[in-house]
């Protein structure tokens, strides 16, 4: 596969933002931010009663595509902002584009738009990416 500018990364879905994980992140991380286990800490800041996922874990669902797409280990640089919330039960869908094909010290590499899908209504992540394309066949 001969991976060009504007190439679409195929996409990682997450069906369900879990409360049940943000706790447990949040005991990992020891996160004392009460907006990713309290409802009412959440509701009391006019967001509703959902609670908030962890930025790490929005994060990682873009790690999660690019692995998928790539292999472990080629994520050679991630930039991502926080725009907007994730909420628990939200569904949500990474999704990318590669802007750009070129090498780097002789390794073949993409440059690529990442996104957080939220119901195709808004981009809650919104950052880039460059992967190490070597592990593909690029025939």
């Amino acid at each position: 596969m001969t991976i060009e500018t504007g190439h679409i990364i195929p996409a990682w879905d997450m069906p369900s933002v879990l409360p049940e994980r943000m706790r447990t992140m949040a005991a990992i991380l020891r996160d004392p931010y009460p907006v990713h286990w309290d409802r009412d800490v959440v509701e009391k800041m006019g967001l509703g009663r959902r609670t908030i996922n962890q930025g790490p874990l929005g994060l990682s669902y873009m790690v999660n595509m690019l692995h998928q797409w790539t292999g472990y280990g080629s994520i050679r640089r991630l930039r991502m902002t926080f725009p907007l919330p994730v909420f628990e039960g939200d569904h949500v869908v990474a999704r990318g584009t590669v802007t750009a094909v070129r090498e780097d010290d002789g390794i073949p590499v993409a440059d690529c738009d990442i996104w957080l899908d939220r119901d195709g209504v808004d981009r809650p992540l919104v950052g880039s990416a460059t992967v190490d394309l070597s592990a593909l066949d690029q025939a």
